[in-house]
């Protein structure tokens, strides 16, 4: 499972296997793969995550987000483009912005290292089965 916003990159949801004294367990953890131009982002450090071959990656659903929000799929479309494009410049400038994603987190630049920082609601609705878990990847 994992969605492509052309220009930014890519959330996803794999599965990591966490071992303890007891017990092996398999949980799913939220990960984001930058996808953005690296001519943009000279200098800045970002940590790379690999997303499997085998994970299905669709693009972004223009027409649910506009089912969603009552606006046209193409104005969607064109807000994402011009929010992406404008946060791009930002980085580029060295403006260190930030980028919030409703329930799922926070984008951020902060001494020259660019992050995303799940929130905690989001990384334990991905995990129905080993809640206690997935906060601690």
């Amino acid at each position: 499972q994992g969605v492509l916003v052309p220009g930014l990159g890519t959330f996803a949801v794999v599965h990591k296997q966490v071992n303890s004294t007891e017990e092996m367990y398999v949980v799913q953890r939220t990960v984001f793969q930058l996808d953005m131009n690296v001519s943009c982002l000279q200098e800045l450090m970002f940590p790379t995550v690999m997303i499997p071959g085998d994970i299905e990656i669709m693009p972004l659903d223009y027409w649910w987000l506009s089912q969603i929000t009552s606006l046209p799929p193409d104005v969607v479309r064109n807000c994402v483009e011009e929010t992406i494009l404008l946060y791009s410049f930002q980085l580029r400038d060295r403006q260190n912005p930030t980028f919030a994603f409703g329930d799922i987190g926070v984008l951020s630049c902060q001494d020259n290292f660019l992050c995303m920082r799940f929130h905690h609601i989001c990384i334990v609705g991905m995990e129905s089965w080993y809640p206690w878990v997935a906060p601690l990847l």
